[in-house]
């Protein structure tokens, strides 16, 4: 079922690594314009930004003509951890709630396969794809990032990419639990939208307001960002915490799923 679901997503899988590839390769390159001329791109471009924008950008921006601070702020930011997140919601939802709005789910759950087995699989599918994609952007990146003199060690760019892909993972599980409990794709997708939403927002503009600093707990962007990889290097501890969330949610959907009336 695994390989089988992975023939499913090769098509949706190849095109998402295109896309990414080209926006790399695009952004990337641009830096090169930005090094020869930190004084126009530094501070005076920086100012010409509004507060609420600098904020959604990132601390990082800062730092913007540096090579980690260019990656953090245009890669690592914002663009690609969403970017690898909605193909994570694209691939979760045709696991479950996707099959079974078509009605063929049903078909397979007559197969002599579990219901707790085909989820599993279903998930293991979903964080393979997932795998090759991130490991694909990951050598571009690094290509990109040694061609254009950025100066950051392959391992901090593995560590960044490595949060991506747990974040994306996240909410990929998400879905796919989501989908698994109710069966329809529009819920699947709206529950983890505002979570997206509502998680980014809280670590970017809300962070600084003190009624809702709080939440940032509960927002998986926050594990994410908070240990700066690019600076840092592994955050061990928050990507802990994303890969153990995960972990909840998958138990989660399998103990939906299992007990859940499948129909159309």
């Amino acid at each position: 079922m695994v390989a089988r679901s992975l023939r499913e997503y090769r098509r949706a899988l190849l095109w998402w690594t295109l896309g990414l590839g080209v926006f790399l390769s695009v952004y990337l390159a641009a830096y090169q314009n930005i090094k020869q001329d930190p004084v126009t791109f530094g501070r005076v471009g920086i100012a010409k930004f509004p507060g609420p924008l600098k904020d959604l950008m990132g601390s990082a921006l800062q730092d913007f003509t540096s090579g980690a601070g260019y990656l953090q702020t245009v890669v690592y930011q914002l663009f690609v951890p969403i970017l690898l997140t909605i193909c994570a919601m694209t691939l979760a939802n045709r696991a479950i709630a996707g099959p079974e709005e078509t009605g063929t789910l049903e078909l397979v759950v007559t197969l002599p396969v579990t219901r707790r087995r085909l989820l599993l699989q279903r998930f293991t599918a979903l964080a393979l794809g997932l795998l090759a994609v991130a490991v694909v952007t990951l050598v571009v990146t690094w290509l990109l990032a040694g061609a254009t003199g950025m100066d950051i060690p392959f391992s901090k760019i593995l560590a960044a990419q490595l949060g991506v892909y747990l974040l994306a993972l996240f909410f990929g599980t998400l879905t796919l639990a989501v989908g698994a409990a109710t069966g329809r794709k529009s819920v699947a997708m709206a529950v983890m939208g505002v979570w997206v939403m509502v998680g980014y927002m809280v670590i970017t503009i809300g962070r600084n307001i003190e009624a809702i600093a709080w939440l940032k707990w509960v927002s998986p962007f926050h594990y994410y960002a908070e240990g700066r990889p690019l600076y840092q290097g592994l955050p061990v501890g928050d990507y802990l915490v994303l890969a153990g969330a995960t972990a909840v949610l998958v138990l989660i959907a399998v103990a939906t799923f299992d007990r859940r009336d499948v129909g159309v």
